[in-house]
């Protein structure tokens, strides 16, 4: 119970339908200076909120528990947005909160009271399929609320044990339930901001954790001339127009964030498309992988509606999703989210966008012999081989910034060392020298 009109309202329909309710509203700031902030712009999980559901929980006769989940929301959703951010990416804490915190953490003190679900005030649906034996996480009823795209990382064990009632309710319907109950929050309004940092500034939240992350850097227009300084990568996402503080005779985009360079590159509008990106990290509702080209319906961020596309799986869990249409603005650290219907299939996180995220393959003649081009994405680094390779043999990294040979030290299939590997393996190849984005793999094989 965040003190909010959902998850009141949600207990209520509980308590009407004969289940006996346990209020619970998390404890999650993890320093005195945060819970102050929050309590200044009366956030959720603020002191404010938590005697809101002190008082819904008073006139829905339950009971009502504070619990502290500081240390597990500090490691698991606040430590890594801020890693995310200053990796360069644009991550949504939400979604962690859901998989490690609420579908986890709490789920285990639940069992540990003897629950036998945990509810939230969600817009999504759980519905079991008795042929299948599988739970399917299915959208919420009202378009404009629907929640499902931050709940893909559920497992079959969370959902379960977990009730949704608000699945199968419109907002209005929910305000309209919460005034029947004459519910103290029954017109209080939405929060849009992200729970700890409730003045919506991300950058500076990140910056006053990881001030070294916050250094300026060039801003490069697409041929990598300087156009000005930013003030820092944090300070930035993709698609972002305002703040650049650069003047040019048409609107300029943030393209891409180049971490290892601190650089923003930036470009017209038509330059935020792309067709085709690559996810990591992937959850598959029903625990069953796909191995094959699946046509889905992929959303590439929380208010965003779907868009027809292929998810063709790859080695190591990745997947390789491709648009039938271009979309904006694709991000990594955001989620994409796989839709059939109105279920969700699964979900992952954005790795990288355009043809960065494609395992290229050709093949060309040159004078040493045959050669098989892959491309070494520092998180796509896996290749898939078309010819024999064993340790010792020498690969040739090629790339803007470096140019040189190794031997091959180790591979790894699933994370197990082998000394040679046959063709159609997936590896991981160790190499001395840190693959750089952009840069090519070369497997040299003798004629």
């Amino acid at each position: 119970m965040s003190g909010g009109v959902d998850s009141s309202t949600a207990a209520a329909l509980l308590k009407e339908n004969g289940y006996e309710v346990i209020g619970v509203t998390m404890q999650i700031w993890p320093s005195d200076d945060l819970a102050a902030e929050a309590d200044r712009f009366g956030g959720c999980c603020s002191l404010e909120a938590v005697e809101e559901a002190r008082r819904v929980a008073a006139r829905l006769g339950i009971v009502h528990y504070v619990m502290n989940f500081k240390r597990v929301f500090e490691e698991k959703v606040i430590s890594d947005f801020c890693r995310e951010y200053a990796r360069g990416r644009t991550p949504n804490p939400c979604i962690r909160c859901n998989q490690f915190i609420k579908f986890d953490a709490l789920l285990m003190r639940a069992k540990a009271l003897d629950a036998d679900f945990i509810a939230t005030g969600h817009y999504a649906r759980i519905e079991f399929n008795p042929s299948a034996k599988r739970f399917f996480l299915k959208k919420g009823i009202d378009p404009r609320k629907d929640q499902s795209y931050v709940l893909y990382g559920m497992t079959q064990e969370s959902l379960q044990h977990t009730l949704m009632p608000l699945g199968g309710y419109t907002k209005e319907e929910v305000r309209q339930t919460a005034h029947q109950w004459k519910l103290p929050v029954a017109d209080k309004p939405e929060s849009q901001e992200i729970c700890f940092i409730p003045d919506d500034n991300y950058g500076r939240f990140v910056q006053r954790r990881i001030k070294e992350h916050a250094q300026p850097g060039p801003i490069l227009d697409r041929k990598g001339r300087k156009l000005g300084e930013h003030r820092g990568i944090l300070f930035y996402t993709v698609g972002q127009r305002r703040g650049l503080g650069i003047s040019s005779p048409e609107p300029l985009y943030v393209v891409e964030i180049d971490r290892e360079k601190n650089a923003l590159m930036v470009g017209r509008e038509k330059d935020i498309y792309a067709d085709e990106l690559l996810a990591g990290h992937v959850n598959y509702i029903s625990e069953y992988p796909l191995e094959e080209s699946t046509e889905v319906q992929a959303r590439i961020r929380y208010n965003m509606e779907e868009a027809l596309a292929t998810v063709n799986p790859l080695p190591n869990g990745r997947v390789r999703v491709s648009f039938k249409k271009p979309q904006r603005a694709i991000t990594p650290g955001q989620a994409v989210v796989f839709y059939q219907g109105d279920t969700v299939l699964g979900g992952g996180t954005i790795l990288c966008v355009g043809d960065k995220g494609r395992e290229v393959k050709r093949m060309k003649e040159t004078k040493v012999g045959r050669v098989v081009t892959y491309f070494a994405h520092p998180e796509a680094a896996a290749i898939e081989l078309e010819d024999h390779l064993k340790v010792g043999d020498t690969i040739h990294i090629k790339g803007h910034t470096t140019d040189f040979e190794q031997e091959v030290e180790s591979m790894q299939i699933e994370n197990e060392t082998v000394q040679e590997a046959k063709k159609g393996d997936s590896i991981g190849v160790k190499v001395k020298e840190r693959v750089r984005r952009n840069d090519v793999v070369y497997k040299l094989v003798e004629e």
